[in-house]
């Protein structure tokens, strides 16, 4: 697969988690009735989204990091929740490991060629 296939793939995952976070937290199944202060994790998903929408690299790397404590929610969530929200913290999950997936594929695909590197460092 080339780079703009991974491009699109972590913008399209980027953008469902966005949206899975803000509709799991605000109306599907909140902490608390009428909505809960979780909902600003979403809000730091949106700090990376136009970088990974343009292909910043950089972006890329530090969401590859940024991105696992959403995994590490998602799964503590599936196995201590019941019904909608487990369901909920399973697809968080799954979006999540697509995204860093696609993410470390992206960077790997988009770096220098090795004699680029041997110039710059000399």
């Amino acid at each position: 697969m080339t780079a703009a296939r991974y491009q699109f793939i972590s913008s399209a995952s980027l953008i469902a988690l966005i949206f899975l976070c803000l509709g799991w937290e605000l109306w599907w199944s909140p902490l608390k009735p009428g909505g809960s202060w979780l909902v600003l994790k979403a809000v730091f998903l949106l700090a990376p989204l136009f970088g990974i929408l343009r292909g910043k690299r950089y972006t890329y790397k530090w969401l590859s990091l940024f991105v696992q404590f959403y995994i590490l929610e998602g799964l503590t969530r599936a196995t201590s929740d019941h019904g909608l929200s487990q369901q909920l913290a399973i697809g968080e999950s799954i979006l999540a490991i697509i995204l860093f997936i696609t993410v470390i594929l992206y960077v790997r695909a988009t770096r220098p060629p090795p004699e680029e590197k041997a110039a710059a460092a000399s």
